[in-house]
């Protein structure tokens, strides 16, 4: 026994007891090593807020297993809840850790970066500081991007002085960071000086100066750093080509762009979702609509930007019937559309003007609770605008809070196409006391409702803001000044705002040479038409439009055909606008053959071919011919509008047909409901006036739905000259002094009509009070065309050089009218020169 109990000695069992403790001690240690860091690792797989529950059960079982304490654990614990969202949580474990290294500080600071709390990232950045701790090259990338939230560069540039005091300017991390907080806020020199002095540059960086010179629309360096990206050992990434190709589809480098579609299939990045998309958008832009087929049937798997950027390139390319088809097809295959494919289709059913669909996309839209953002609101504005729906335009327009300036835009714009140039002007009125700035796109759209309201004050005033802005180099810009001082009688002006335009459009030259054509200036409209052509920029069939229209009121009918030469030779004899101005100015220059030869030959016919030619017929006083001619624009499914049953009843007129031109009134407004405008009051009147019923015409002006104005008031002064009815002769030229006070025609045509009654009293009262008004009579021009030049001149006029020449001609034609039998009582007046003038 005592042999036992030395061997177990007491010493020995402490001994052994103390090995067996430290022994478990180690495994207990071990074991919890392991068990925290499993449970390390499930948090950091908690990255998200769909798992953010997980991650406080995962906090629960730390505490309860009593390792609150465990630096790794606490450090993880609040990553995973800035991570998952919840702010809240984070900055209550953070005040839980020792705050002594940079980790936890940087986890917070990237939190509120994250949620978009830029001012508290700087403020715990700052604190961070305060607290005597160092960031490191994982701070200050999150550092850098809340000062690029906040627009900040002044306080990114301090920020970089610290970075290069740390010596940390040439990290990749923080490099791309200052890079891209310099180019996204305008300072792209200090973004490339910084981008050439970094040692090594990955694809991110090299696609953050790309992106740069992309939405800066610097296509010349985009491409230059591509290609130099090219020529270094970094391979470019679906990033890289989306934003060349957006460059190629943006400038129109077809060539360039197909180049690099054939690079993109070398690299295996073709069935990458946004290459393939900026592909598509690439031919689309550039017009190659059936290589952007190709490839779109050509992709594998199709998601919703893809159907709208197909969508887009039909629209944008004039096909809309397609895009109506793809837009059926992609609701079909299950594709739910969005506010940008909407966006994206909406024009195809503003082109179409089709009300009834855009009523269905609307209800669409309103069922399946698609956000209505500001491009699809100024979207379905603008289809219920240009679809005459103007109160549910207002309606869309006051029912939503998100309006910004392209809203208001497209709401002017609206209004003046309605001719409610009033309501457009209320509109940017508001807008100003919104305190919402007006691009050049708003004021271009303002100009035109200052015009239709002969608004010349408010159009100078609006000119003024555009020169103070600096607007006035614009193209669209300038055509819309130009074409409000022309509009506003004020052809000077317009052509000073021409000639100050540096780069002139198409669309600027057409602006002024219709002004130009519009205004009783056709000679300088023709003049203008050939410089056009000289300065190297494209005519389109506005431009032949306006020259044709130039040409019918010069009557030169020499160049009319050179222009109907140069229609054929240039491809636009078949644009439906273009030869109804050439069927036009064939009858004003009493070509009627020819204007139907052209009308004949015309493969495709809409309303304005058949209401030129039926109006070519009915000037002629070819009254049969001009309504077997409407019977068959009937008859060929094309719906009469205003402008056919003006052409109609002024036929009637001419040809002293009352009865026909008064049922022809009634059936536009009973049977095809179209209101009658002022043109067709005129009408009416000049209808009566010409077959001599003055009472009917009176009639017909007081029944008028609105005040008439001076051009209908006009039309009767010139019958009752014509009928010698003094009484309602001065009824008509009260109005007249009053609506036009200015014009010598009417106080010519008032003491005419008294002159013709003898009343030689009255023609004197009216001669002084034009005396008294300082009215001008102007003088009648009159034109020869010798030798395919036109001469124009006035009576008694000597001052043109071959004036002698002409009166000689002209005397001569006259003696050969004579012996014919023609005119025995005319004589012309003795010519100026023979009289020593």
């Amino acid at each position: 026994m005592s042999k036992r109990l030395t061997r177990i000695s007491p010493a020995n069992f402490i001994h052994t007891n103390c090995n067996h403790i430290e022994h478990s001690r180690v495994l207990y240690s071990n074991t919890e090593h392991a068990w925290a860091s499993q449970l390390a690792s499930i948090l950091q797989a908690c990255n998200g807020p769909s798992v953010l529950q997980q991650g406080r059960q995962v906090h629960a079982q730390v505490i309860v297993c009593g390792y609150s304490n465990n630096a790794l654990l606490g450090t993880k614990l609040l990553g995973m809840y800035v991570l998952c969202g919840s702010i809240v949580a984070a900055k209550n474990m953070f005040y839980k850790l020792e705050l002594g290294s940079s980790l936890p500080w940087t986890l917070m600071i990237r939190g509120f970066t994250k949620m978009g709390w830029f001012d508290f990232a700087l403020l715990f950045y700052f604190k961070m500081l305060g607290c005597g701790v160092f960031p490191d090259k994982y701070t200050f990338p999150c550092v850098i991007k809340a000062c690029g939230g906040l627009n900040n560069v002044r306080l990114g540039k301090l920020v970089h002085r610290t970075i290069r005091l740390m010596g940390f300017e040439f990290d990749v991390f923080v490099g791309s960071s200052l890079i891209k907080l310099y180019a996204e806020n305008g300072c792209i020199g200090e973004a490339r000086y910084l981008f050439d002095k970094m040692p090594h540059r990955d694809c991110v960086m090299w696609n953050v100066m790309l992106n740069v010179y992309v939405k800066n629309a610097d296509s010349i360096n985009a491409l230059q750093m591509f290609l130099e990206m090219r020529n270094s050992e970094i391979r470019p990434n679906s990033v890289t080509f989306a934003c060349v190709l957006s460059v190629c589809a943006s400038e129109a480098m077809v060539v360039l762009g197909t180049q690099l579609h054939g690079l993109v299939v070398r690299c295996g990045l073709e069935l990458d979702s946004p290459v393939a998309n900026t592909l598509l958008a690439m031919y689309s832009k550039c017009q190659k609509l059936f290589d952007a087929c190709a490839l779109f049937d050509m992709m594998p798997q199709t998601d919703l930007v893809t159907w709208n950027g197909m969508i887009s390139g039909f629209v944008q390319n004039g096909f809309m019937g397609e895009a109506s088809h793809l837009f059926r097809e992609m609701i079909s295959v299950g594709v739910k559309p969005d506010s940008i494919t909407l966006a994206s289709f909406l024009p195809s059913v503003t082109e179409s003007a089709c009300l009834n669909q855009g009523k269905e996309i609307h209800g669409y839209m309103v069922r399946h609770g698609v956000p209505l953002d500001v491009f699809l609101k100024s979207a379905l504005i603008d289809i219920y605008l240009k679809c005459r729906n103007v109160e549910m335009a207002r309606k869309i327009f006051s029912q939503s809070n998100t309006t910004d300036i392209v809203v208001c835009t497209t709401m002017i714009s609206g209004f003046t196409l309605n001719g409610m140039n009033s309501d457009a002007l209320a509109i940017f009125r508001w807008l100003l006391k919104e305190k919402m700035r007006p691009n050049s796109v708003t004021l271009a759209s303002t100009l035109p409702a200052c015009a239709g309201l002969a608004a010349l004050k408010l159009g100078k005033e609006l000119h003024c803001n555009i020169l103070k802005n600096g607007l006035d180099g614009r193209c669209h810009v300038g055509s819309a000044i130009t074409d409000m001082y022309a509009k506003c009688g004020r052809l000077d002006l317009a052509h000073q705002t021409f000639e100050r335009i540096s780069e002139r459009d198409t669309v600027c030259w057409n602006s002024m040479i219709t002004s130009c054509a519009q205004n009783g200036k056709p000679e300088d409209a023709i003049d203008l038409f050939r410089q056009l052509g000289k300065g190297g920029t494209k005519y389109d069939c506005v431009s032949i439009s306006a020259a044709l229209s130039a040409c019918a009121n010069l009557s030169s009918l020499h160049h009319g055909k050179e222009i109907h030469s140069f229609m054929i030779k240039g491809a636009f004899s078949s644009d439906l606008f273009a030869e109804s101005a050439l069927i036009d100015m064939y009858a004003k220059c009493g070509n009627l053959d020819s204007a139907r030869s052209v009308f004949d030959m015309m493969q495709g016919k809409n309303e304005v071919s058949w209401n030129s030619i039926i109006s070519a017929y009915g000037n002629h006083g070819h009254l049969k011919d001009s309504l077997t001619l409407f019977h068959e624009m009937l008859e060929n499914g094309i719906q009469p509008d205003h402008v056919t049953f003006l052409a109609i009843i002024s036929a009637c007129g001419h040809a002293g047909q009352v009865d026909n031109g008064a049922r022809y009134f009634r059936c536009m407004t009973e049977q095809y409901g179209i209101p009658a405008q002022m043109e067709h009051y005129a009408c009416m009147v000049d209808l009566f006036g010409r077959a001599g019923q003055l009472n009917e015409a009176f009639e017909t002006i007081k029944s008028m739905p609105f005040t008439p104005d001076a051009g209908v008031w006009g039309t009767l002064l010139g019958a009752c000259r014509v009928h010698g009815n003094v009484e309602l002769a001065e009824v008509a030229s009260r109005h007249l002094f009053d609506l036009d006070p200015q014009n010598s025609g009417y106080y010519v045509l008032l003491s005419n009509v008294h002159a013709d009654a003898g009343q030689w009293g009255s023609v004197l009262k009216i001669r002084s009070l034009m005396k008294e008004r300082q009215v001008q009579k102007v003088p009648g021009y009159s034109w020869i065309n010798i030798n395919n030049n036109t001469h124009i001149f006035c009576a008694a006029d000597g001052s043109h050089p071959q004036s002698a020449e002409i009166y000689s001609i002209l005397n001569n034609l006259l003696l050969e009218l004579r012996k014919e039998g023609y005119f025995p009582q005319l004589y012309l007046p003795m010519h100026p020169q023979t009289m020593g003038l």
